[in-house]
């Protein structure tokens, strides 16, 4: 049942996953895109709330905080160091950089070594960190070779300014190159209940030990139509829709790291209750074959 006071859920209810060999962390963290302003740009409309967010989040056992120089951009990496500076120990923050922002809902990549240096140092400095524990590549450049943008990373790490390498956006042959390089710890695609696309890569993660970050976790559009299997199964558990689909991700691997986000107490608090949910094996392999009917 995921019907349970707030005080007796806690993140380490979805059991951990150890990042990199070395960074044990509970599998279920807080994506911090939404702590921005429309079109993930400038600042929030209530930014005391989304430091409430971050320090709750805290409270309720979440120990990674996902995150990217892009958003806002850099407002939501500024207001993690204003909420939660100095960090307590236990405490993961993951940021990306290779993404620029020329306006509200637009992204561009950009891989060359020279800008992912700078991204890096500038999370640095906002975040507050001498050294960044996973930092992750956000998106391929289609005009700068992947293997010298992976490279400007390793370059990075070696000089101590990054602990561990992660992707985001990659496909299986564009991982594998990478792995070719320099071990990547984690990756951070696309995935979802109704959306799996990116099932070669998690199964790939899923072998090798490597942590998946899906990120856009739950469709808010695609929950609310769902209805049928979803909400049966939601009104089986008295649970909400949306904390069905996300412990069907806990529940589909091993390495699955949810980071759902939100900029409302209240909403980080009910996205939680899926940890508290046990699905049967029926209901599983019911909403295995969601994304195949869609």
């Amino acid at each position: 049942m995921a019907e349970q006071t707030t005080g007796t859920i806690n993140a380490a209810l979805a059991g951990t996953i150890d990042i990199g060999g070395d960074l044990t962390v509970n599998r279920f963290g807080f994506g911090a895109m939404r702590l921005t302003g429309q079109g993930i740009w400038g600042e929030p409309d209530d930014p005391e709330e989304c430091k409430r967010v971050l320090r709750r989040a805290l409270e309720l056992g979440i120990n990674l905080i996902d995150t990217a120089d892009s958003y806002g951009p850099e407002v939501s990496e500024r207001l993690i160091a204003e909420a939660l500076y100095p960090y307590p120990d236990e405490l993961v923050i993951a940021t990306k950089g290779g993404l620029t922002r020329p306006g509200p809902n637009q992204w561009i990549p950009n891989g060359r070594p020279e800008h992912l240096r700078a991204a890096c140092e500038g999370s640095l400095r906002r975040l507050r960190l001498d050294r960044i524990d996973v930092y992750q590549f956000h998106r391929p450049d289609p005009q700068v070779p992947f293997e010298e943008s992976v490279g400007a990373l390793v370059q990075l790490k070696n000089e101590g300014k990054i602990r561990h390498i992660g992707l985001s956006n990659v496909t299986l042959n564009e991982l594998e190159r990478a792995q070719k390089i320099t071990p990547i710890v984690s990756v951070q695609n696309r995935y979802s209940l109704f959306d799996r696309s990116s099932e070669p890569v998690l199964e790939d993660c899923s072998q090798e030990g490597v942590a998946f970050i899906p990120w856009r976790p739950v469709e808010g559009g695609e929950v609310i139509s769902a209805g049928g299997v979803l909400g049966q199964i939601a009104m089986r558990n008295r649970a909400t829709p949306t904390q069905v689909a996300l412990a069907w991700l806990l529940a589909h691997s091993p390495v699955m790291l949810p980071i759902p986000g939100t900029s409302k107490v209240k909403h980080l608090e009910e996205n939680l209750g899926a940890v508290a949910l046990e699905l049967a094996p029926a209901e599983l392999a019911e909403l295995d074959q969601v994304a195949v009917e869609g």
